[in-house]
């Protein structure tokens, strides 16, 4: 199935949308969390299957006021491709590829990232860039409280905030039932456990999942001392191949006060993805990695 729609920027303005607990007296049982977390990382794995998507990432120091978000200066810009595709005997491993388009100075600067379910295989990300002619490994994630996981493309998103979870290494816990910007979701947390917690610069993460669609719409993340240091918000959810898709999301790192937004501008997804376009050889060979892009447009233009 295709979709499209017209190229748009989701980053200047976004409503804090307040969550409020939901009244109730004899409320039903709360259902399993583990099970709801497991259905959503499913349908992000299946929507990112055999897929080609071209995006807008944007990044900016932003203020508050008025109970909104706002940028405080121009947000830098790029412009983006993205191949995925799934693998294993039961689809649940990934790898994708991610190449910048623009600024002119920037084309050519490619993330490839290898997903694995297997909570003992760690994944793996190689990022070229152009200005060097080389590829580097970089980390999944970082415990360290002075630093990040590799950002992508110099964004507040890192490899760790754009992979699904591996959640056999986490407790999880359906805390409650709220409203977010008016969709009612189930509340769930995620405490790494002590393998992962070496892993992640995340001591918690709070997950606000829409009831109907399965979509996380918001996510506090915490350090291992408790303090907020991010806020994911997800807009412009969709129905893209039978799966309900957020075009727009949003991460704001609340220690530094700067947010990025990755703006899904087209998705194609059923196409046909060469196993040797998800190599290094797409990051590091400029004319392999414009054939294959070439053949792949040529599917949906």
């Amino acid at each position: 199935m295709i979709s499209r729609s017209p190229a748009w920027l989701a980053a200047s303005v976004l409503l804090l949308a307040p969550t409020a607990v939901q009244a109730g007296a004899a409320a039903a049982p709360l259902p399993d969390g583990r099970e709801i977390m497991r259905q959503v990382e499913d349908y992000l794995r299946e929507s990112a299957d055999s897929a080609f998507n071209r995006m807008q990432l944007s990044t900016c120091r932003f203020g508050v006021g008025d109970n909104r978000i706002t940028c405080a200066e121009r947000p830098r810009v790029k412009a983006l491709e993205s191949i995925s595709k799934n693998y294993g005997p039961e689809g649940l491993d990934s790898r994708s590829v991610t190449i910048v388009l623009e600024p002119a100075d920037e084309r050519g600067i490619g993330l490839l990232s290898y997903v694995y379910d297997e909570a003992e295989r760690q994944n793996e990300s190689w990022i070229y860039l152009s200005a060097l002619g080389r590829v580097k490994r970089i980390a999944s994630g970082n415990s360290d409280e002075e630093s990040e996981a590799a950002s992508l493309f110099g964004s507040e998103f890192t490899t760790e905030d754009t992979s699904v979870s591996k959640l056999d290494q986490y407790a999880i816990n359906l805390l409650e039932e709220s409203t977010v910007g008016g969709r009612e979701v189930w509340v769930i947390e995620m405490i790494p456990n002590a393998q992962r917690a070496r892993e992640t610069r995340y001591g918690r993460t709070v997950n606000y999942i829409d009831k109907e669609r399965f979509v996380n719409l918001r996510a506090d993340l915490y350090d291992h001392h408790g303090g907020a240091i991010k806020r994911m918000q997800a807009s412009q959810v969709e129905m893209v191949d039978g799966f309900w898709m957020a075009r727009s999301v949003t991460m704001m790192n609340l220690v530094t006060n700067r947010l990025s937004n990755m703006a899904v501008l087209e998705i194609y997804t059923g196409i046909d993805v060469d196993d040797e376009m998800l190599s290094q050889r797409t990051l590091t060979d400029a004319a392999f990695r414009e054939s294959r892009l070439q053949a792949i447009r040529a599917q949906v233009d």
